[in-house]
C-alpha cells in the first residue's frame, strides 16, 4: 500500500494575546476555503482575530510559494486549530479590601495550507 505525501505547509502563531474562543469564531469561517476567498473574508472582517489569522495566512502562502507547492489561487486552507495558551493572571482591587483575579487568555494558532488539486 502506497502512502500519499502530504503537500501541506504550516504557519504557527504561539502565545498570541487573544482569547481562543474569539479566534475560533473567525477560524471556523475560513476553514476549508480557497486562499483568495479566505483572504478577502479576513480583510473585511472587523474582528481582532481576523487580522491575526490574515498574517498567518500570508505567512503560510509565502512558505508554500517558497516550496513550489503550486499556484496561490489553487491553495486551500486544509486545517486551522486554535488551542489554549497560558493565562496571565492579574488582580483588580475591589470593595472592602478584597481583590478579584482577572484572567488574560492567550492562544496557540496553527494554520495549514494544502494544494487543492492533489
Amino acid at each position: 500500500m502506497l502512502k500519499t505525501e502530504a503537500f501541506e505547509v504550516r504557519a504557527t502563531g504561539r502565545y498570541v494575546r487573544i482569547a481562543p474562543r474569539k479566534v475560533r469564531k473567525v477560524a471556523n469561517m475560513i476553514r476549508s476555503q480557497k486562499v483568495p476567498v479566505a483572504l478577502e473574508m479576513l480583510t473585511y472582517s472587523k474582528c481582532k482575530g481576523a487580522s491575526i489569522l490574515r498574517k498567518l495566512l500570508d505567512s503560510a502562502v509565502a512558505s508554500a510559494q517558497e516550496q513550489n507547492l503550486g499556484d496561490v489561487d489553487k491553495l486551500v486552507i486544509s486545517r486551522v486549530t486554535v488551542d489554549k495558551g497560558p493565562n496571565a493572571r492579574r488582580w483588580r482591587p475591589r470593595a472592602q479590601g478584597r481583590a478579584t483575579r482577572i484572567n488574560k487568555f492567550s492562544s496557540h494558532i496553527h494554520l495549514f495550507v494544502a494544494d487543492g488539486t492533489r
